[in-house]
């Protein structure tokens, strides 16, 4: 219940301020818009909050994750983008399964989203028990487990394990 009232307040406090003319009707139908959207989403939010209290996970994820995201965004924003460009490149699209060592759900969750937003990738299903996920990539460069984690999962895992384990 408590997570309901913190995403209230919180969903209250960005409605008002994106809200160009505080009158009361917007006011009113922002606390019913809030009071929603909050009771939907509240179990979506992680049930263990104490992780977030450590200062050094956010430290790695801004200064560590952040910018390898970025890189790795850019580098695959180029390689489709190239792809694009020069149809006579050859695709290779395929599904492979990679392992990765995390284990908590929020982990696998953030590792998952991390490679579906890296385009030419996208993260199909996850078996959260095994630490499997099943990756669609545009080009499949390896079909082996090892090998396709090293390229596909590797340069966010270590990171994510800092972060969310």
């Amino acid at each position: 219940m408590k997570i309901r009232v913190v995403l209230f307040i919180l969903g209250y406090v960005i409605w008002v301020i994106l809200n160009w003319v505080p009158d009361w009707q917007h006011l009113l139908v922002g606390i019913f818009v809030t009071w929603f959207v909050a009771f939907l989403t509240a179990d979506l939010f992680p049930k263990s909050p104490q992780i977030f209290k450590k200062p050094e996970r956010y430290f790695y994820f801004v200064c560590y994750y952040t910018p390898v995201f970025l890189y790795e965004c850019l580098k695959a924003n180029l390689d489709v983008a190239y792809r694009v460009l020069h149809p006579q490149k050859p695709l290779n699209p395929g599904i492979v399964k990679v392992q990765t060592k995390l284990k908590s759900e929020m982990g696998m969750t953030f590792l998952a989203n991390s490679i579906t937003l890296t385009p030419g990738t996208l993260s199909v299903d996850i078996d959260k028990k095994n630490g499997i996920l099943y990756i669609h990539w545009i080009d499949v460069k390896a079909t082996d487990v090892k090998t396709a984690s090293k390229i596909i999962v590797e340069p966010f895992e270590s990171i994510l394990l800092r972060i969310f384990e």
